[in-house]
C-alpha cells in the first residue's frame, strides 16, 4: 500500500512540471554593502537617496563591486534603509543589449528562516521520534504538492477550486497514512476530512457569490492580476479558504478517529453507537479549542486591519471586501471543524467496529 501511495504521489508531482511555465527568470544575486552615502534629491516624490557600494558574494560574480542608488520615498512599506555590513538581495535584468542591470531588491532574511526551520524540525523529531519524522515528511510533501503541482495547474488555466480539492485529497491521504499508518483509523480520518473540505468548498463558493467578493483581498492579488489578468480571482479566493481550512480539519479528523480506535481496542464490547457517542463527546471538547485557534490565527494576521476600526465607520468596515473575506474564511473554517466531528465519528465508529467484530470471530474460531 505504501508503494502504491508513493507511486501515485510521484505521478501527480511529475504532472506539475508539465504545467509549469517556461519563463526565463534571471537568478537574483547576493551582495554585501561596503559603504553608504546619503544624497539629497530635489524631487517631489523622493527626498533622499542612498549611494551604496555593494560587493557581489554569489559564486559566479564574487568580488565584483557595484555602485547602486537606493531611493528613499518616506514610505516604510517600500523603503530599504541600507547600512554598512548589511547583506542584500539584488534583482537582475537584461537590457536590450543583453547587459545585466542590477537593483537593490531587499535585505537578506533567509538565515532567520533557516534557523527557525532547523529549530522546528529538530524539536519535531526529538519530541515526536518516529511520528515526528513521518509528520515532517508529510509537511514537506504538502509543500511540494502546493508549490510544484497546485501553482502550475492554476497558472495553466485549470479550475483553481478543482485543483485545490485534488491537492487536499492527496495531502490528506499522505498525512493520515504516514502519521497514522495504513489502517481503518487513517482511512476514516481521511474520508471525514475530505468530506468536510468538500462541504467547506461549497460553502466558500456560495459565500463568495452571495457576498459579491472580488477575490482581491490583498496587494498580492493586485500584483498577480497585473501579471496574469486572465486568472479567475474569485475561484482563487475560494481555494484560499479551502487550503486555510485543511490543516485544522485534518487535526480534528485524526483526533476523533484515533480516539474511537483506542476505545474500541480497550473495550471491544462497545457497540458502534457507543463508539460514535464517545467520539462526539471528545469532539465537543476539540471544537471549542480548535475553532478558537482558527479564529485567533485570522485575527492575529488581520491585527492592522482591526486597528483601522478607530478611523472608519463600523458599517463601512464590516462591508470592506478584505474584511468580509477574512471573517468568512475564519467562520467557514470553524464550520468545517464542527461538521468534521460527526462525519468522522460516524465513519470511524462503523469501520472500527467492523474490524473489532472480525477480530472477535477470528479469535472465537481459534
Amino acid at each position: 500500500m505504501k508503494k502504491i501511495l508513493l507511486i501515485i504521489l510521484i505521478f501527480f508531482i511529475s504532472i506539475g512540471f508539465v504545467f509549469a511555465d517556461d519563463i526565463k527568470i534571471l537568478p537574483s544575486q547576493l551582495g554585501l554593502v561596503k559603504s553608504v552615502e546619503y544624497v539629497d534629491m530635489n524631487d517631489e516624490v523622493a527626498q533622499v537617496k542612498q549611494k551604496a557600494e555593494v560587493e557581489l558574494l554569489s559564486k559566479d560574480f564574487k568580488g565584483n563591486v557595484l555602485f547602486l542608488d537606493n531611493v528613499l520615498t518616506g514610505n516604510p512599506y517600500y523603503d530599504i534603509k541600507l547600512k554598512k555590513g548589511m547583506k542584500v538581495i539584488l534583482h537582475v535584468e537584461e537590457d536590450a543589449d543583453e547587459n545585466l542591470i542590477y537593483s537593490i531588491e531587499d535585505v537578506q532574511r533567509t538565515p532567520v528562516l533557516l534557523f527557525l526551520s532547523v529549530l522546528f524540525c529538530g524539536l519535531l523529531v526529538y519530541v515526536g521520534r518516529k511520528k515526528g519524522v513521518t509528520s515532517l515528511i508529510s509537511i514537506l510533501v504538502t509543500c511540494v504538492l502546493i508549490i510544484n503541482l497546485l501553482t502550475p495547474m492554476i497558472l495553466a488555466g485549470i479550475n483553481p477550486i478543482l485543483s485545490t480539492m485534488l491537492i487536499c485529497v492527496l495531502s490528506t491521504a499522505v498525512t493520515m497514512y504516514f502519521v497514522g499508518g495504513f489502517n481503518r483509523k487513517s482511512s476514516s480520518a481521511t474520508i471525514g476530512c475530505v468530506l468536510s473540505l468538500i462541504f467547506a468548498g461549497g460553502l466558500s463558493l456560495l459565500t463568495v457569490k452571495m457576498a459579491s467578493l472580488s477575490g482581491f483581498s490583498s496587494e498580492h492579488s493586485l500584483f498577480l492580476y497585473s501579471a496574469r489578468p486572465e486568472l479567475s480571482f474569485v475561484a482563487i479566493a475560494v481555494s484560499m479558504m479551502i487550503l486555510a481550512t485543511m490543516g485544522a480539519v485534518m487535526d480534528v479528523a485524526m483526533s476523533i478517529a484515533s480516539t474511537i480506535n483506542e476505545i474500541s481496542e480497550i473495550d471491544c464490547s462497545k457497540t458502534s453507537k457507543e463508539l460514535f457517542l464517545s467520539g462526539m463527546n471528545v469532539g465537543k471538547d476539540i471544537i471549542g479549542t480548535m475553532a478558537n485557534t482558527l479564529i485567533l490565527v485570522y485575527l492575529g494576521a488581520s491585527l492592522p486591519l482591526l486597528l483601522l476600526t478607530s478611523n472608519i465607520d463600523l458599517q463601512k468596515f464590516l462591508n470592506l471586501n478584505q474584511v468580509v473575506t477574512e471573517i468568512s474564511s475564519a467562520l467557514i473554517g470553524s464550520i468545517a471543524i464542527v461538521i468534521c466531528v460527526p462525519i468522522t465519528a460516524f465513519i470511524a465508529s462503523v469501520w472500527v467496529k467492523k474490524r473489532a467484530t472480525f477480530e472477535e470471530f477470528s479469535t472465537f474460531d481459534e
